[in-house]
């Protein structure tokens, strides 16, 4: 069935105190993010004896007091900087009269669908300058439930980031309800690791690289704990006895993206894959603390040639070698992290990663195709609490606002147990994609979500 989402208002919400600080630098790593935005629609149940408009005041005044700790994204990014000028974040309410359970079930055949429940993007506005965060809460018919939509821009967050941010907002409005005021204080350290950028520095054209495929489309793959424990037996061998879900997830969506490709070219392309990694984990505390808000990730890639074939035995145990060489790395460059040699250690890890990334950006040229790839997995995405209990259900929708994205994120499902798997890849290659055995064998495509 179409389903229908009225805008009822949409206003800037400024933080309830001045920015403690006039500019945030940017770090290079920031600066050649490309200029979209990261989002994710948390889905609640009906919250019993609360008015849609009680929820949107809750929700605007905690937002304010958010952003008061949170006062970059209420900023605008000016050249190598954000400029803190408390100009604040876009804050949009809509309503709609179908039931939330019947949405869910009847309208994820078609990702596009998400994109009901995102902010709009009016003409002037952008990622790449402001608004830097906006939200939207979207109430569905007869109080059986509300959607919740985070955007933050590319150009200051990340996914663990974006988590840090919702958890902070969840908390003061559940504060506001409960008193109980156990708030996050976030840690703006983008340029710690990576260098600042000079003054006249020119940010790599990332967004032109998006060019390269045309039009996307995307489909949400659900993979049953079942069908992930049969694909990592499928994934292992003598040289890894055991991969891990993420890998073999990875692993498998590559070789198909890959063969639906190249069934559609005249000459087949080598490709590339490239998987995020969230430094916050592999970096201690006292360096990088866990609440540090900025592009905190390095990534690790793999390149197979045009007529060389793909087995995914081989590809995880690459995979695995690629991570773990980046492990190491970190962990050589941050021997001293516990001494008064950490400034050092974590300049040189900085250029170091900065090296791994421009190693990976000069590969990128028309004739690979690549493959995006990064997982949520583990984030405690299903526990953020706004004071209705735990999201029934979380998508992603950043597809809808930028529809040339190949992309691959992970992400788990509520019970923890299964993998929802959001693709996106060119139009044309899509429908071969989807039809693939293979990958059908292991994965259902845009099944509904039953609550």
């Amino acid at each position: 069935m179409d389903a229908k989402v009225d805008v009822v208002r949409r206003e800037v919400i400024k933080p309830a105190a001045g920015a403690p600080h006039d500019r945030l630098q940017l770090s290079l790593v920031d600066l050649s993010c490309p200029a979209v935005y990261v989002g994710t629609i948390f889905f609640y149940k009906a919250i019993p004896g609360e008015s849609p408009e009680i929820i949107s005041r809750r929700l605007r005044n905690s937002l304010s007091e958010t952003l008061t700790r949170f006062y970059p994204l209420a900023g605008r990014i000016d050249g190598v900087s954000v400029n803190c000028n408390d100009e604040g974040a876009l804050f949009t309410e809509a309503r709609t009269d179908h039931l939330l359970s019947d949405f869910l079930k009847n309208n994820l055949d078609n990702t596009e669908s998400l994109g009901l429940f995102l902010p709009s993007v009016a003409p002037g506005e952008s990622a790449g300058t402001w608004p830097l965060l906006s939200v939207m809460v979207s109430f569905f018919g007869s109080g059986s439930g509300a959607a919740v939509t985070v955007s933050i821009s590319h150009k200051i967050c990340d996914a663990a980031s974006l988590l840090t941010f919702v958890q902070g907002w969840a908390a003061t409005m559940k504060g506001a309800i409960s008193n109980d005021m156990a708030l996050t204080i976030p840690n703006f350290v983008g340029s710690t690791i990576y260098p600042p950028p000079h003054t006249s520095f020119q940010s790599p054209s990332v967004d032109d690289l998006l060019e390269f495929r045309g039009k996307c489309v995307t489909n949400r793959l659900v993979f049953k704990s079942s069908k992930i424990a049969a694909l990592k037996c499928k994934a292992a061998s003598e040289s890894l006895l055991v991969p891990t879900r993420v890998e073999a997830i990875m692993s498998l969506i590559w070789i198909c993206a890959t063969k639906a490709s190249r069934s559609n070219s005249v000459s087949p392309k080598s490709t590339l894959m490239t998987q995020a990694m969230d430094l916050r984990l592999r970096i201690p505390t006292n360096v990088l603390p866990k609440n540090a808000m900025g592009n905190l990730q390095s990534a690790f890639f793999l390149k197979i040639d045009a007529e060389s074939p793909m087995d995914i035995g081989e590809i995880v145990v690459q995979f695995r070698k690629a991570k773990e060489g980046i492990n190491d790395m970190i962990e050589e460059n941050l021997q001293g992290y516990h001494t008064d040699s950490t400034v050092v250690t974590t300049s040189t890890l900085g250029q170091n990663l900065l090296g791994v990334l421009q190693k990976f950006m000069t590969g990128l040229t028309p004739d690979i195709d690549m493959y995006g790839m990064s997982s949520w997995c583990k984030k405690p995405f299903y526990e953020v609490d706004f004071g209705w209990g735990n999201p029934v259900w979380i998508g992603s929708a950043s597809h809808t606002i930028c529809d040339n994205l190949v992309y691959v994120l992970l992400l788990d499902s509520k019970d923890g147990e299964d993998v929802e798997a959001w693709v996106g890849l060119p139009k044309q290659d899509m429908p071969v994609f989807v039809r693939d055995p293979d990958l059908l064998t292991y994965a259902v495509v845009n099944p509904p979500v039953l609550i």
